[in-house]
């Protein structure tokens, strides 16, 4: 095995018929019909190797959507499979082009800590692997000990703190063993910008919800509420992140951000930038105004912040190929990608100590229609994100140490 690919997949509230996930929120026999066969063409489409899916509330419905996919793949390798009593005109001779069946596949489920009654519910995450787990699957989403964010204030006084004790969405971290290799992936669904209104004890509904009422500076602060959610959800994966770097583990990230690459919730789970040069910068411990990096301590420094970066798996492939019209998402006239597939540098195609690389990156957005367009097609039942494919080739084994 020296070739796989790893896909993220938003199936947009996957439930059963006749269930209530948000309120008033469900789906019909024949709406869940058609979503469960458009879920199941777009993942016969994908062919991938290691699918990260992100709102999830019941495996059982997603265990059909694969079901229906299988059997899609049946048929379709039936008809472009060729042999010798078939022509091979548009016949699938290449790897990809015949579908390869998910009946041996492993699939793990991680539910929402959070999820609820019927109108309350809150998805979870799953991972489907062709390749297995190499070990059971771990979902972390409440937190062995809260995490207090401390701050302070301008003039150097206390500022208190901002905590939370459990993640809105679980993230799922599995060792998938590919090849002589194991790689440890991480499939998140952050925060949505989402506000979180305030709704003062015995209220029935937040008084910023009532847009009657319009309370633009509630709104507002619902908004911060929510973008501080997400920094820290992405803090806490950042520092799992890091210990399977530190351990000289390859990784891969997944999953839906809630964010663009360039928004600070991105930027922490994929690390720092270094600059090109730190012996210009002067001294975090400065005695007088030359006083500077020298020229080893930059290389000590651009080796540990690099160690320690994710690279996003679109970025390397608009690079490659000067193509910028990849987006996971549309809504409000904005087209963007919040969906993405981070690599630690085992996988970076400039390093000569490589493990492998990325050699083509795939999106599925055809389905995508601008969101504050209700009257546009696919809307309610088919995903309203994109699917993205990274397909990648190893190159040896890993070398760790």
């Amino acid at each position: 095995m020296n070739q796989f690919t790893i896909a993220s997949f938003n199936v947009k509230n996957l439930i059963e018929a006749d269930q209530e996930y948000y309120k008033y929120g469900s789906y019909t026999p024949e709406e869940h019909s058609w979503k469960q066969a458009w879920l199941a063409d777009q993942l016969l489409t994908m062919n991938a190797d290691i699918v990260c899916f992100q709102e999830i509330f019941s495996e059982k419905s997603l265990r059909d959507v694969i079901d229906e996919a299988d059997d899609l793949g049946a048929t379709a390798n039936t008809a472009n499979i060729p042999d010798r009593s078939k022509k091979y005109a548009r016949k699938a001779i290449f790897r990809k082009l015949a579908f390869e069946s998910y009946r041996d596949a492993a699939l793990a489920f991680a539910p929402n800590a959070n999820d609820g009654e019927p109108g309350q519910r809150r998805p979870g995450v799953a991972i489907l692997s062709r390749f297995g787990f190499a070990e059971p699957p771990e979902v972390l989403q409440d937190l062995p000990e809260k995490l207090h964010i401390p701050f302070s204030d301008l003039d150097g006084s206390d500022g208190g703190y901002y905590t939370i004790s459990r993640l809105s969405r679980p993230v799922l971290k599995a060792k998938i063993p590919v090849g002589n290799i194991v790689v440890t992936v991480f499939n998140c669904h952050l925060k949505s910008k989402l506000g979180e209104l305030d709704k003062p004890a015995g209220a029935s509904f937040p008084p910023a919800a009532n847009l009657v009422n319009y309370n633009p500076a509630g709104r507002a602060m619902g908004s911060l509420r929510a973008g501080l959610r997400r920094m820290a959800e992405a803090w806490v994966l950042r520092r799992e992140i890091l210990a399977e770097l530190e351990a000289g583990n390859p990784v891969m990230v997944l999953g839906d951000f809630n964010d663009n690459e360039h928004a600070v919730s991105s930027e922490i789970i994929t690390g720092e930038v270094p600059f090109k040069n730190y012996a210009w910068m002067r001294r975090h411990d400065a005695a007088h105004k030359g006083d500077r990096y020298t020229d080893a301590e930059n290389e000590i420094i651009q080796e540990k912040i690099d160690s320690v970066r994710l690279h996003s798996a679109e970025k390397l492939f608009v690079r490659k190929s000067l193509r910028d019209m990849v987006y996971t998402s549309a809504f409000g006239g904005v087209f963007e990608s919040i969906d993405q597939i981070l690599m630690s540098r085992h996988f970076h195609p400039d390093r000569t100590d490589r493990i492998g690389q990325m050699e083509y990156f795939s999106v599925l957005n055809d389905h995508l229609t601008d969101g504050s367009h209700p009257e546009a097609p696919y809307n309610k039942l088919a995903s309203d994100h994109g699917q993205i494919i990274a397909h990648m080739q190893l190159e040896g084994e890993l070398k760790k140490g």
